[in-house]
């Protein structure tokens, strides 16, 4: 039996759109095994979801792998505990791509290696920013160049992360709808500077600085005045850290001195119970571990 651990992640980090990504202390656990047919069953986050049938993300992954490799399946008992909550910003369908790449990949003896796999999660996700840090740990930087991909992964110092999700059905495909086909040039100019100088102050440690420059205009403006609350919530997050939209959203991501960590959650939380809409909240850290395998 193969038993490997995946993290969530949370892209953008403000301005840097579909680029930025990281891994954050929150997992998902997925054993895998021979059997005689495929099976599959979680428990935690999702569950009455996703066991509705054996065709998801992470099973639909674990066969590209084996078509990659020219690889028949055979049958595979696939269990897993899900910690990351689902249509969170959290990275949740990254983390089922690269748990299937990832798990498969182990299982056929390990043939492709770790670019391999982020090219196969990139085709999968269509974007690198939460497949990256899922499979590599840490803050990770991406961009496209033609059939390439470039990453740069960093370590960073630790951080106090909130998180707040409204209970409210957010997908991705929605979240990328109301988003505008052209930005304008001093748009761009604003969130290329800012996006820079969020890598510095990760990477150093500088709270005081991301929370300067972790402003956006080229998604958040569109995507927060179509959440409920999230116009509030985001301004109340802002009052105690660097805020953001946690990947589309609809989770708010804020960076705190840990000992604003407890309040923060409950004024954000409150932002938007206070208009009806429940909440999940939690307190975690950055990872500098990407999905590893445990036994």
């Amino acid at each position: 039996m193969i038993k490997i651990r995946v993290p969530a992640t949370s892209a953008n980090l403000g301005p840097g759109f579909d680029c930025l990504g990281l891994a954050l202390n929150i997992w998902n656990e997925v054993t895998f095994e021979p059997a005689d047919k495929l099976a599959y069953h979680v428990s935690g986050e999702g569950a009455e979801k996703l066991n509705k049938g054996t065709r998801n993300l992470l099973t639909k992954a674990f066969a590209l792998l084996h078509g990659a490799c020219g690889k028949k399946i055979y049958g595979v008992k696939i269990c897993g505990h899900n910690e990351i909550m689902m249509s969170s910003g959290l990275g949740s369908s990254a983390a089922a791509i690269v748990a299937g790449l990832f798990g498969a990949n182990e299982m056929l003896g390990r043939p492709l290696n770790e670019n391999e796999l982020l090219k196969l999660a990139n085709e999968m996700e269509g974007h690198p920013d939460n497949v990256a840090p899922a499979l590599f740990g840490g803050l990770v930087a991406s961009v496209l160049a033609g059939d390439e991909i470039i990453s740069r992964r960093y370590e960073i110092p630790e951080f106090t992360i909130v998180i707040v999700k409204p209970n409210a059905d957010w997908p991705t495909r929605v979240a990328r709808a109301v988003l505008p086909k052209s930005v304008s040039r001093t748009d761009a100019v604003y969130n290329i500077g800012r996006a820079t100088l969020v890598v510095d102050a990760l990477r150093s440690g500088d709270l005081e600085l991301l929370q300067k420059v972790m402003d956006d205009r080229i998604h958040q403006p569109y995507r927060l005045k179509h959440i409920a609350g999230g116009m509030s919530a985001y301004k109340t997050a802002k009052r105690f850290g660097a805020a953001a939209l946690s990947g589309a959203g609809p989770s708010i991501i804020v960076f705190v001195a840990p000992d604003k960590a407890e309040q923060t959650k409950a004024e954000v939380m409150w932002a938007f119970e206070e208009r009806g809409i429940m909440t999940q909240g939690l307190i975690t850290q950055p990872s500098m571990m990407g999905v590893h395998r445990v036994s």
